[in-house]
């Protein structure tokens, strides 16, 4: 096997944190024995990715990082799929840029008239409120959401979890209206893992919820707590996938 292979893994591994790290081998529960994957320690892991997919060990690393949102890990080490990330990178980046330039070249058009007899006027510029009609068009344009909302997948949930912190069975019980004692039984069944433990709270939240388990409902159901604000932008961004 490379060496390169080998030190990639590993310097992956050791840039994740600890609930990161739980958080992939819970993913890779389906593919590799439990009895080898729950003890393994982050060499372990790399060794195990080497044995099981041989020559394909980045390639499902790559997958896996893009399932807890690590994009960054991607990017740094170049790994199968990196071309994509560095594109939409850099082309938000750019589009970014170019409505910045836009939005100020339209201000500076709209501040600046020209009257009938040729002299230059000065008009006021647009009111915070004039911008905010603006986006409020565009959010209620029927083209910004083509059909009615989707049901969280479990990739998009695991991504919640890992925002949501130790607190996450007062957002079960304040927010989901889940019983204590189920949110007991997921605690006792994925010990010291918090991210699993949100990640199982919000399953059992969209099983019970079915079809009207979607972002909406779920970000209109954490809107009253005290959370991260990143939590909120996260699921506004589901909202438009």
């Amino acid at each position: 096997m490379a060496r390169g292979e080998r030190e990639t893994l590993l310097a992956i591994q050791r840039a994740l944190t600890d609930e990161q790290f739980q958080s992939l081998k819970f993913l890779l529960e389906e593919r590799v024995p439990l009895a080898e994957l729950l003890p393994a320690s982050r060499p372990d892991l790399c060794r195990l990715l080497l044995q099981r997919f041989p020559g394909q060990a980045l390639h499902i690393t790559a997958d896996l990082l893009r399932q807890i949102d690590r994009h960054d890990l991607l990017r740094q080490y170049q790994l199968p799929g990196a071309e994509d990330e560095n594109l939409n990178w850099n082309g938000a980046t750019n589009s970014f840029s170019k409505n910045e330039d836009t939005i100020g070249s339209s201000k500076n058009e709209d501040a600046v008239g020209s009257s009938k007899n040729g002299s230059t006027t000065v008009s006021s510029a647009p009111s915070r409120c004039d911008d905010a009609n603006v986006v409020h068009r565009v959010v209620s344009s029927p083209l910004a959401f083509p059909g009615p909302p989707r049901r969280l997948t479990e990739k998009e949930l695991m991504q919640i979890a890992q925002k949501l912190g130790k607190e996450w069975q007062e957002v079960g019980i304040i927010c989901l209206g889940l019983e204590r004692n189920r949110l007991d039984q997921i605690r006792e069944d994925n010990p010291r893992h918090v991210v699993l433990q949100s990640f199982e709270m919000l399953r059992e939240w969209r099983r019970r919820q079915k079809d009207d388990a979607t972002a909406p409902r779920l970000r209109a159901c954490l809107a009253a707590a005290s959370l991260d604000p990143e939590l909120l932008d996260l699921l506004q961004s589901f909202q438009k996938d």
